[in-house]
């Protein structure tokens, strides 16, 4: 029989959903069921009969299993794992019996927020796949021991006659690495760091290390220190946790696993000025690639839609003027020119805003009566080179082009993830639900419209006028150097600053441009980086399908794919990429390329093609191959390695269940 449940509300405050929470792993059920609460008190009550399971060493998160056999996390705040425990007193112990209700601890409200850090509180029920039948709450407001959320269990009979099998991936994973290293009998103990489980085995020449590779969620495996080292990444703690239950407590270590991990964590922390700017340059390519990977197979698969049309409307026979070319071109071109507001989703997701806030921020950016602004090219005027085309309460602004914009939105994600608790420090609680989204939108949407994007044309202005020196000094030295930067300003939203002179250089009758040939070697370059890095890749089948897809949408002349989803996500290959298209830019000097339209990359060659300029597009061929051969081979050897999927998973600490 199922059997219902009552969770309590570990505090007072706002009830919520656990899908409102700012917080993605939480909000998007990564830890399953649940719900949160905006606390206006810090003390914290258990939510039901149980045993504490769990107390996190910075005292931010707590564990139940209570006496139904759910698993709770009590999470305190967002990202306060930061703080060292500094905010937290906790008034229980491991192993306590207690009862819902019971006080186990409390929280500084106010240190929290002071720290920037969001007080949230989040009950989470980790196991909700193997207990749960059904899950009920209402939101609203709730005092600490009232009825919070009311739970049905699986029926237990049921579970306990169900056939033996692997729990999750993690325990199949644990399994056959036990297995393979020769199980319990061959084990000394087991420790673990922030990426390995580092067996100490009596007998090291049982594992077969091939075989050991091959198994489902292991990347790599190394011998070193006297230890068995198996590469998990940024899921060790899981599979380490059920590789213990497999083996019994006897073979655990906590405090050798714990000095271990502290000190792999520690060794990745370089106090210099370099190492600082590493780290931060690092975060912030986290992010953008964080906020692009849910729109990746979107970019991708619009990409290539385009490509199809280019070859329709060059050889099929379909009119760039006809309803069909219309339609697809449209369907094709959704992605890109709302990019903005799916972007802002995404990167709210990721740095803990609220996605929907932001990504109407976004569409109020590409708002139609905006983008008219700037499609008419009229002015009142102009300051520092750009164009004064609009006002604000009578201040003269510059309104830029948003639609296909990234950076200007996850500014905007990060300014909301600022605004939002500072907000929430002064307005009413009855107030939030209308007028916090009002002031936010207002506040960073306008940062954005009349800061923020003109900067960026400030910036694009300067670039322009650079490129235009560079290009009139010497073809060569100008296509290696674009060529090896142009997707850098890709990446920030300045590439804009190149279409005003390809543009004028197209313009005039039988014009050509030399710039755009370069920035189509730029495609081609990133497109071989991607596809080197799906000829690598053999333990992570998600890469492998997606760097081959992002290397075909780049070939057709989308690279968005390839850069955000693979080759800034590891690191080397977007370097070894940009040396390649630096490489075929100064070819395409060296050869004098002119583009003669604006479609590039591969399938861009009839751009290249000209009765009065006969070797123009043989010429192109060359340089295409040329930098397809550079770019394809300086990542194959130096810029990718399989394991390297490893470091772009794994965060800078070891995550559990109560590491958020």
């Amino acid at each position: 029989m199922t059997k219902k449940e009552e969770l309590l509300a570990p505090a007072t405050g706002l009830l919520m959903p656990i899908t409102d929470v700012p917080d993605p792993v939480f909000s998007q059920k990564t830890m399953g069921e649940g719900f949160g609460i905006d606390p206006t008190d810090g003390t914290i009550a258990a939510p039901a009969d149980g045993r504490i399971i769990l107390l996190a060493d910075t005292k931010h998160a707590i564990g139940i299993r209570t006496t139904d056999g759910a698993e709770l996390l009590i999470h305190m705040g967002i990202d306060t794992v930061e703080m060292g425990g500094k905010p937290f007193e906790i008034d229980t112990q491991m192993d306590a019996q207690v009862h819902a209700g019971d006080v186990l601890g409390s929280m500084d409200l106010e240190a929290i927020r002071a720290a920037g850090k969001k007080t949230t509180i989040i009950v989470a029920i980790t196991n909700t796949n193997d207990v749960l039948a059904d899950f009920y709450m209402e939101p609203g407001e709730v005092r600490r021991g009232e009825l919070a959320a009311t739970v049905t269990m699986k029926d237990a009979k049921a579970l306990a006659e169900a056939p033996v099998h692997d729990a999750n991936q993690y325990a199949k994973t644990a399994r056959l690495v036990l297995e393979e290293v020769g199980g319990a009998e061959n084990t000394k103990s087991l420790i673990h760091c922030i990426t390995r489980l580092r067996f100490y085995l009596k007998d090291e020449d049982i594992p077969d290390d091939d075989a050991v590779r091959e198994i489902p969620g292991v990347i790599d495996v190394a011998r070193a220190g006297g230890q068995y080292q198996v590469v998990i990444g940024q899921t060790v703690g899981d599979v380490y946790d059920e590789a213990i239950k497999q083996l019994g407590p006897g073979f655990a270590n906590p405090e050798e696993t714990a000095k271990i991990t502290a000190e792999t964590a520690a060794a990745a922390q370089d106090p210099s000025i370099w190492g600082k700017t590493k780290r931060a340059a690092s975060s912030l390519i986290g992010v953008i690639t964080g906020s692009m990977m849910p729109v990746i197979g979107l970019l991708a698969a619009s990409g290539m839609l385009k490509g199809i049309m280019t070859i329709l409307t060059t050889w099929g026979g379909v009119s760039t003027t006809s309803q069909t070319y219309m339609l697809i071109n449209a369907m094709g071109d959704a992605t890109f020119y709302f990019l903005p507001v799916l972007v802002g989703f995404t990167a709210a997701q990721k740095l803990g805003s609220n996605p929907v806030i932001v990504a109407i921020i976004g569409a109020f950016l590409i708002y139609p009566s905006l983008v008219a602004v700037v499609a008419s090219g009229k002015s009142t005027g102009s300051f520092l080179g750009m164009a004064i085309n609009s006002n604000f309460f009578g201040i003269p602004v510059h309104i830029p082009q948003y639609t296909y914009s990234i950076f200007p939105m996850i500014f905007a994600a990060w300014m909301a993830s600022k605004v939002e608790p500072w907000i929430k420090k002064w307005m009413p609680v009855m107030l939030r639900m209308i007028f916090s989204p009002l002031v936010e939108i207002f506040l960073v949407g306008m940062t954005v419209l009349v800061i923020v994007g003109p900067v960026i044309t400030l910036i694009s202005t300067g670039i322009s006028g650079a490129l235009q020196w560079l290009l009139s000094l010497n073809a060569a030295l100008s296509g290696m150097i674009i060529g090896g930067f142009y997707q850098v300003l890709v990446i920030f939203g300045l590439h804009w600053a190149v279409i005003p002179i390809i543009s004028a250089q197209l313009s005039v009758p039988g014009g050509s441009s030399v710039l755009n040939g370069i920035v189509s070697v730029t495609m081609i370059a990133q497109g071989a980086g991607a596809l080197a890095v799906w000829i690598k890749t053999r333990n992570n089948k998600n890469l492998k399908g997606l760097s081959l897809s992002a290397a075909i949408s780049a070939f057709v002349g989308i690279t968005e794919p390839a850069m955000y989803g693979v080759n800034l996500k590891y690191g080397r290959v977007f370097i070894t990429s940009s040396i390649g298209a630096a490489i075929g830019g100064l070819v395409n000097g060296i050869l004098g390329v002119n583009m003669f339209g604006f479609t590039g990359s591969l399938i861009g060659f009839p751009s290249f093609a000209s009765a009065a300029h006969p070797e123009n597009l043989m010429n192109f061929w060359i340089v295409s191959v040329v930098t397809l051969v550079a770019a394809f081979t300086l990542t194959y050897l130096f810029g990718y390695k399989d394991s390297d999927s490893v470091k772009a998973k794994v965060a800078p600490k070891k995550r559990h269940l109560g590491d958020k």
